[in-house]
């Protein structure tokens, strides 16, 4: 499954359009993480335990969206928009939420 940011795929002609296509993940950041991130924000730096949720986030969610594609038979997914969210829960508890969309197609490559 091709899946790309650009609108068409260069040396591809696109046969077939199937639709928009979505696959979203939401993942807990646990407390220990959420400690240690503020104590990133105070000192600086990166905080490598929120990037792995990010990666991780994103990739589900990707996944998720070229499996709705493949489903209605599509090779590629085109225009794909990507969209990251923090989402308090509760007293202070952070979720992350990644979103990805595009449009399913088949293509001729």
């Amino acid at each position: 499954m091709l899946i790309t940011t650009t609108p068409t795929i260069q040396g591809a002609d696109i046969t077939s359009y199937y639709g928009i296509v979505t696959g979203e993940a939401i993942l807990g950041a646990n407390i220990f993480k959420d400690i240690f991130a503020s104590i990133r924000d105070i000192v600086g730096g990166r905080s490598a335990a929120y990037e792995e949720e990010l990666r991780r986030a994103r990739d589900t969610a990707i996944d998720e969206m070229a499996m709705e594609a493949e489903a209605l038979g599509a090779n590629a997914v085109v225009g794909v928009d990507l969209d990251y969210e923090t989402i308090q829960v509760g007293r202070g508890g952070t979720m992350l939420m990644v979103s990805a969309s595009g449009t399913a197609v088949k293509t001729t490559w």
